[in-house]
């Protein structure tokens, strides 16, 4: 076959599995608004996203999803609490301190970290941290919003390590040396020289950890505690949005209100994970851009 011709189709391949994902990911979207716009000819949307009561199996039901929403907010909140300082320290780590035999052990364990299954770590959380939690603060049960957190932290710190490690190795040499130049100390170097130019790509890793852990369905299903109710407190049991679209559909009757409004869970949902990626691209873009300018 004639090189050209070969170059034409391994062209032509590579264009289809390059715009797959974008026929993917609109048909995601064209499902979500199908199967969840129905629910807002029996509720209003202000009423589904602010209510303060779900009980779709009630009559009649109940479809606000506040409590979900908030218990969402407060895992993620808690989880971005661990997340952010073991996975920017270690980033700071592995970059700053650690040898090179340190770093070849280290980082590819912290990063195993994000192969092990959610389900793995949903038996944890209830095995393991679950009776301590409830020994340690004296709680009827240990499955709360505390314990998703740290969880889900636990998950997304590979995420934040990995992305804020790659962050701090974009910083060219010459601010270092600068830096050392005008008669400033490594620790100087560090947080007045090194972690500003980094800045925007480890807010991006901090983003797209903040996605991770919002997204996240089997952990927060198993150890969260499944209560709908609007969460005062960390030692309260929630029901995250991804946990209620997972222990609900199966008992949802296809094409019913509760069947649609589950699915309009998940898309304010996508829209939510949506709009924390689109805001980590926008800034990781600045930052390269940023260096590119600088170096």
């Amino acid at each position: 076959m004639h090189p050209r011709i070969k170059e034409k189709i391994y062209k032509w391949i590579f264009t289809v599995f390059a715009f797959s994902s974008l026929v993917f990911l609109l048909g995601i979207i064209i499902v979500l608004f199908k199967e969840g716009l129905p629910i807002f000819q029996k509720v209003s949307f202000s009423k589904f996203i602010f209510g303060k009561t779900w009980y779709p199996t009630y009559d009649p039901p109940e479809f606000g999803i506040l409590p979900l929403i908030l218990a969402s907010v407060w895992v993620t909140v808690g989880a971005i609490f661990i997340c952010v300082p073991l996975g920017v320290g270690s980033a700071l780590y592995l970059h700053e301190i650690a040898g090179y035999k340190q770093r070849a052990i280290l980082k590819p364990l912290i990063e195993l970290l994000a192969s092990i299954p959610s389900v793995v770590y949903g038996f944890f959380g209830m095995m393991i941290l679950t009776p301590f939690l409830q020994n340690i603060f004296n709680l009827p049960t240990g499955l709360t919003a505390l314990n998703a957190s740290i969880i889900l932290g636990i998950m997304a710190t590979p995420t934040v390590c990995s992305l804020a490690d790659d962050a701090l190795n974009y910083v060219p040499k010459a601010f270092r040396e600068a830096s050392f130049a005008v008669g400033a100390n490594r620790w100087q170097t560090l947080t007045k020289v090194v972690i500003p130019a980094a800045g925007s790509g480890i807010s991006t890793a901090i983003i797209l950890g903040m996605s991770r852990a919002i997204g996240e369905t089997m952990t927060v299903l198993m150890v969260a505690g499944g209560a709908s109710a609007i969460p005062k407190s960390f030692f309260q049991p929630v029901r995250p949005m991804t946990a209620a679209i997972a222990a609900e559909m199966g008992e949802a009757p296809m094409g019913g209100d509760h069947y649609h409004a589950l699915f309009a869970i998940a898309l304010v949902l996508f829209l939510i994970t949506f709009v924390f990626n689109i805001i980590a691209e926008i800034i990781s873009r600045r930052y390269r851009i940023k260096l590119g300018l600088s170096g």
